[in-house]
């Protein structure tokens, strides 16, 4: 009879759609070992990001319809909104905040995040006043330049005295007004610390070419921490240029800052990045955020060739964001084998290699799961998250929740391509970092009556909501994948 009811839970989850069944425990236990579907994963803290405004209001999102949200982009997750001072608050106390809300609300309707930077000096003739006049009218000090020419009294672009108090009063005043408005917001992926240099880069190469020291670098770290308490900031690799050093960066991941790079393959060959080394102090704890440069002038260049230097600037730095700087649609057209090849890196990808559960067990016995799992992107997963047994009916409906409260994908090891080390629940650990099989006591009768249900796995919060994409078949339309059945008598 025993023999009977193995094989017939066993033929129940091969015409289910078991991947595979261990024979050695077939009598006694289910186990899968899915395949990484190849599917691109939208996750929080990581993906694509678009610039949808790029220092001026006319690129790059100007090129889009509005109900054009580039859904054929595999993988994106933001639109980047990056905009001088001047924009939002052309009148002291009156903001135009609908110029970054009206588009935000388009992407954010598809699901993405977006995020901000508010610039203070630009070096397009169309943009004279990045700071807005009325902060220069106050008496803000400052300098004429030409661009790329250095301070010229008879330039018509203006750039403030990054240290000037009038102009940092003011600047105060604007980021508490953004903060009351984007602080905390959970549509808000990050926001750059963009007020110091120009395109707020934290350089004035472009611009009056004065080398700020470390100290006024910090007055606008500072700033942006005392009003962003919530939302996630990042400080520019360039902060550390003109002489000032990594005490800048050190001091920003001290307030708790990621890293941020603009602009990869600006140059060529060997001098594609040059600051990968400094997100050894990022990436362990924050999502590292890589911008490239304007892609067509790369290519004209030369310096983009296939853009394979791109994929290894993302391995380098262990980066979790990579902005499109330029048309997403006409870049995706003509990069899509490199942007399918990022996709299975970039920030973190849980694999899961193994699951397995009683085929079929009693109603008084415990549902003992096992599993082994592994991060096969750069970067840890920073949202964390827990594994979770889903039980459901015929009909679709959850009949029993059990979550893996004391495992933590967070703490998954990263590595090269397919060399991470897995981590799960087994019987018989194959690493030190391996745990024995977890037991659930089913709930009373009332609640959870015999039958057979689907099987399927999640990650997700300790009360077993889903958060994270899994790259795996079988989706219920909730970040729940199916793997089998299991009978319960």
């Amino acid at each position: 009879m025993k023999q009977r009811r193995a094989l017939a839970a066993a033929f129940l989850l091969l015409t289910a759609g078991a991947l595979t069944i261990n024979q050695t425990y077939a009598q006694q236990r289910a186990v899968v070992k899915p395949v990484d579907s190849g599917e691109a994963l939208v996750n929080p803290a990581m993906g694509w990001a678009f610039h949808h405004y790029d220092n001026n209001i006319v690129r790059y999102g100007l090129d889009l319809e509005p109900s054009d949200t580039v859904d054929d982009f595999p993988g994106a997750s933001v639109i980047y909104l990056r905009l001088a001072w001047s924009y939002l608050e052309p009148e002291e106390g009156k903001f135009n905040w609908q110029i970054v809300d009206t588009p935000a609300q388009r992407w954010i309707d598809k699901g993405f995040q977006v995020a901000f930077r508010f610039s203070c000096a630009e070096s397009d003739s169309a943009q004279p006043n990045a700071t807005p006049k009325w902060v220069r009218d106050a008496g803000a000090k400052g300098y004429y330049f030409k661009p790329r020419a250095g301070i010229d009294e008879s330039g018509k672009m203006w750039e403030p005295k990054y240290d000037d108090p009038v102009f940092l009063e003011k600047l105060d005043h604007f980021l508490a007004a953004a903060a009351a408005r984007y602080d905390g917001n959970p549509n808000v992926a990050f926001i750059d610390v963009g007020s110091f240099g120009v395109w707020g880069e934290g350089h004035t190469h472009a611009t009056t070419r004065l080398p700020y020291d470390a100290r006024t670098v910090k007055l606008h770290l500072d700033l942006h921490k005392k009003h962003f308490k919530k939302t996630l900031l990042a400080a520019n690799d360039d902060f550390s240029n003109q002489g000032r050093g990594l005490e800048t960066l050190h001091y920003a991941r001290e307030l708790g800052m990621t890293l941020r790079d603009d602009s990869i393959l600006v140059a060529c060959k060997e001098q594609a990045s040059h600051h990968a080394y400094v997100s050894d102090i990022f990436w362990p704890h924050l999502p590292v955020i890589l911008e490239m440069e304007h892609y067509g002038p790369s290519v004209s260049r030369g310096c983009w060739q296939d853009g394979v230097l791109f994929l290894k600037a993302i391995e380098d730095y262990r980066a979790a964001y990579a902005t499109v700087h330029w048309y997403p649609r006409e870049f995706y057209q003509k990069n899509k084998k490199l942007v399918d090849a990022i996709n299975l890196r970039l920030g973190y990808r849980l694999q899961l290699l193994e699951a397995s559960w009683p085929a079929e067990m009693a109603r008084d016995q415990p549902l003992t799961v096992g599993y082994r799992w592994r991060n096969a992107g750069v970067a840890p997963c920073y949202p964390g998250g827990h594994p979770a047994i889903t039980l459901k009916d015929a009909k679709g409906g959850i009949v029993g929740v059990f979550v893996d409260e004391n495992f933590d994908l967070r703490t998954l090891p990263t590595g090269p391509a397919g060399k991470a080390l897995p981590v799960g629940r087994q019987e018989q650990a194959s690493s030190q970092a391996d745990r024995p099989f977890i037991s659930y006591a089913l709930p009373p009768e009332p609640i959870f009556k015999p039958g057979a249900y689907d099987v399927f796995i999640s990650v997700g919060d300790k009360a077993g909501s889903p958060k994270i994409a899994l790259p795996l078949a079988g989706n219920d339309g909730h970040q729940r994948y199916r793997l089998g059945r299991i009978v319960v008598r």
